[in-house]
């Protein structure tokens, strides 16, 4: 058999690709599913202690890993000069499984150097995933944050450049407060309006037909000038979002979730099929929805 040329080879490596899987629900399993999810897609600065799993511990030492909303250019991970891991959740690049990207970029950290560049494969292929390199039952004890100084060890802080950077990332945030009346609820306010958001912890499908009962008896509102603007799809989990009054301040609408919560708990209980009104207001809250991948 002819022996193929180094040539060859080469090209027959670029021929090469690494095989994507999409995962429609990357943090199943975690034990605070929804905040993830949050975390990823709807709170601009914050950040959680991770555990790590007792075997990688054994592999690679007690560290400090924090997750961390997003990270400075965007970065999947920073090894800060002090021996701090960070991930970040919100990045550049990302396969159809983000559970297993994440898993990649806090291995990569872990073999990486404190204050060095952490390199991250753009597609991690297979691999383990969050699931398997952190205590999954752990809950995320989430800090939301004004700014991004957070990234900082105490002696990068004089540093212009850092100055200049962190600067530019506090400009884009807008005011965010966690809501105490259900988990994975924000109440945020954009230049013009506020908005509560929620992520569901249920399938998609009952949480739609839940919604869509609440819907059908005009009972999906916060209340008196609230409206009901639509629902996120994000990695499998419905997110509603509803437009609240710009001057009203967060906490007023602790008491209307909760009763808004206990709403959707009963509708989601009722079960079996929907009336054609009903039917009706499920397409309707379709036709309103916007996948968040």
């Amino acid at each position: 058999m002819a022996r193929r040329s180094p040539r060859g080879e080469k090209r027959a490596g670029k021929r090469q690709k690494v095989r994507d899987v999409f995962v429609a629900r990357p943090f199943d399993g975690l034990a605070d599913e929804t905040e993830w999810v949050a975390l990823r897609e709807l709170v601009p600065a914050a950040s959680a202690p991770l555990r790590l799993a007792p075997k990688l511990v054994a592999e690679a030492g007690e560290r400090t890993v924090v997750l961390a909303t997003v990270l400075p250019m965007a970065w999947p991970a920073m090894h800060r000069a002090d021996g701090t891991i960070f991930i970040g959740l919100q990045r550049q690049m990302n396969s159809g499984d983000v559970s297993r990207d994440l898993a990649a970029a806090l291995i990569s950290a872990l073999q990486s150097q404190p204050g060095q560049t952490v390199a991250v494969p753009a597609l991690a292929g297979p691999g383990p995933r969050l699931q398997d390199i952190l205590v999954a039952d752990a809950s995320l004890d989430v800090t939301l944050h004004e700014g991004f100084e957070f990234w900082l060890a105490d002696d990068a802080a004089d540093d212009p450049n850092v100055k200049a950077s962190l600067e530019r990332a506090n400009q884009s945030i807008y005011p965010t407060q966690r809501l105490a009346a259900a988990p994975a609820a924000y109440w945020c306010r954009v230049p013009d309006k506020a908005h509560v958001r929620w992520v569901l912890p249920d399938d998609e499908d009952p949480a739609l037909d839940a919604l869509a009962r609440l819907a059908a008896g005009d009972a999906i509102r916060l209340g008196e000038g609230t409206r009901f603007a639509g629902m996120f799809r994000a990695h499998g989990l419905l997110v509603p979002v509803w437009d609240l009054p710009v001057d009203t301040p967060a906490a007023h609408w602790e008491t209307p979730l909760a009763e808004f919560a206990k709403r959707y708990a009963e509708a989601l209980a009722v079960g079996g099929d929907l009336t054609a009104a009903e039917r009706r207001s499920r397409q309707g809250l379709l036709g309103r929805q916007l996948t968040l991948r």
